[in-house]
């Protein structure tokens, strides 16, 4: 089947009208030129994003805290080193 890159909205209508059942996957793939070896992908990576979601984002608060603390860390860091400069700066007369 031809390569195309599909847009998240195209995937998720295509999972979509799969799980309404109305049709057979077999014609939905068809329809849309699709595997459904592809199909499947699409669709449990569409419900694993689900269940994500359901967990109330605790799982995902944990990682954007700790990347969150990881940039404050980086932050204090360097406005340390700014105000070293400054003050070696100052000392060695400069500004």
């Amino acid at each position: 089947m031809k390569r195309r890159n599909w847009s998240i909205e195209e995937k998720q209508a295509i999972v979509l009208e799969g799980l309404s059942r109305t049709r057979s996957v077999a014609e939905i793939c068809r329809q849309h030129q699709i595997s459904q070896t592809l199909y499947y992908r699409w669709r449990d990576k569409f419900l694993e994003g689900g269940k994500k979601a359901l967990l109330n984002g605790s799982g995902d608060d944990k990682v954007y805290q700790a990347e969150i603390e990881r940039l404050q860390r980086i932050i204090g860091k360097q406005t340390i080193q700014i105000e070293i400069l400054k003050k070696s700066e100052t000392l060695l007369g400069g500004k």
